[in-house]
């Protein structure tokens, strides 16, 4: 498995793992993923496994405790306290190889490097076990998350 940077010529690979990755959520369009993209390039990745694009990760800076909405097109930013993990979608050909540790560990070298104090993210479709494990603790923000499945679990994992 090879981790690079996203190419424009991953676009459609990268929708079609959403597709497989979120059926209970209304995929978000093109200009919204390409948005976290343009907003970081540096902390945004394709997994490639025998030249094939099998996951990404879509992560920016961000405001603690204020994620984006669902859907959210972001302009440039310019304020963050926090690394943002908006995805890490994996399809079924990267899963149980250790491919989502190898980009957690890239985002939190990103991180460090680039002076943030924690990573955060919405998880949905009970994946908050997963990040637990991870070592991101839940926490309770004001922001509603409506907009978001009903079990969506605000985190943060402190660097």
């Amino acid at each position: 498995m090879k981790l690079r940077s996203i190419e424009a010529s991953d676009w459609p690979s990268i929708l079609e793992i959403q597709l497989e990755c979120y059926p209970q959520i209304e995929p978000e369009s093109l200009a919204v993923l390409q948005s976290k993209w343009l907003a970081s390039p540096q902390s945004c990745f394709s997994l490639e496994l025998n030249q094939q694009v099998v996951g990404y990760c879509l992560a920016h800076p961000w405001i603690i405790n204020n994620p984006p909405t669902l859907e959210q097109e972001l302009g440039s930013i310019t304020a963050s306290d926090t690394l943002y993990l908006h995805d890490i979608a994996l399809s079924a050909k990267a899963q149980g190889k250790g491919a989502g540790r190898l980009i957690l560990d890239r985002l939190k070298l990103f991180a460090v490097q680039d002076k943030y104090s924690s990573i955060s993210l919405v998880a949905v479709q009970g994946a908050d076990r997963y990040w637990q494990q991870q070592g991101f603790c839940e926490r309770k923000i004001e922001k509603d998350l409506s907009g978001y499945p009903a079990d969506a679990c605000y985190m943060v994992y402190t660097l």
